[in-house]
């Protein structure tokens, strides 16, 4: 006995759907699970490695495709390509609940993980640990935000904890090695880069350790690179200036 299957019908599994709502009518693509993130943040550029088909459905479930009219008159074109691009980075991702949980649990594990890498206490220059990072989390009610990464999350966790806890991001140590000619008149220049200045050294060139926030490296690398000519060197001695051992959070 053979089943007939509509037309207008296309049946998918192990599908992620992006559903987006446009001139009062749903529309829905089909994608694969764990590609739309990799797309919107640039990752994954390959447009068929993310769908599953290039049609867009009204029911991505029952397999209904939309209609040609429909599609004009909510996007102004046909071409199905350009509105599954449209709708892969604009629509909202739909997920079982199970899944959104455990999504939301690993989200929340690794901004924790992040705030715990980057951050000591300030007093002692120790570390929290992950779990004293996630505890302060929970106490402070922090709620996970799927559509950020949990870089930019953890960013925000730091500025909220600083208002309840002792902490800061720690500071990275770095050693410059200068032409002493530009050496001087650089060094000026690096000033509003640098936290601490823990040594200088005058010889045939220019050697300054010294504690910066991390996110200035770049800045610093950059500005020795062009006003030394290449001749200058940057070295980082360690990521964090922090003292062995891990800070007890009361």
């Amino acid at each position: 006995m053979s089943i007939f299957t509509p037309t207008n019908q296309i049946r998918l599994t192990n599908v992620a759907v992006v559903r987006m709502k446009r001139a009062g009518k749903r529309f829905e693509i089909a994608c694969y699970k764990n590609k739309v993130v990799g797309w919107r943040s640039g990752v994954e550029k390959d447009l068929d490695e993310v769908l599953q088909t290039h049609s867009v459905f009204v029911n991505v479930s029952k397999g209904q495709v939309a209609k040609k009219e429909d599609l004009i008159s909510a996007f102004g074109t046909d071409d199905q390509t350009e509105i599954c691009k449209q709708i892969l980075t604009k629509g909202e991702v739909q997920v079982s609940d199970k899944e959104r949980h455990t999504q939301l649990e690993q989200m929340f594990r690794d901004i924790a993980t992040i705030v715990a890498d980057k951050c000591v206490n300030p007093e002692t220059k120790r570390p929290y640990t992950v779990i004293l990072i996630e505890r302060a989390m929970k106490d402070i009610h922090y709620s996970v935000k799927t559509n950020k990464s949990t870089k930019q999350q953890a960013l925000e966790v730091i500025k909220q904890l600083k208002e309840k806890m002792k902490i800061e991001r720690a500071h990275m140590r770095l050693r410059f090695i200068l032409p002493v000619n530009e050496g001087k008149k650089l060094k000026e220049k690096l000033k509003p880069l640098i936290k601490v200045i823990e040594s200088e050294d005058y010889g045939q060139q220019l050697e300054i350790v010294c504690l910066i926030d991390p996110g200035c490296f770049r800045e610093i690398d950059e500005l020795i690179k062009k006003e030394t000519k290449g001749k200058g060197s940057l070295e980082a001695l360690n990521l964090k200036d922090v003292e062995e051992g891990d800070e007890k959070f009361e």
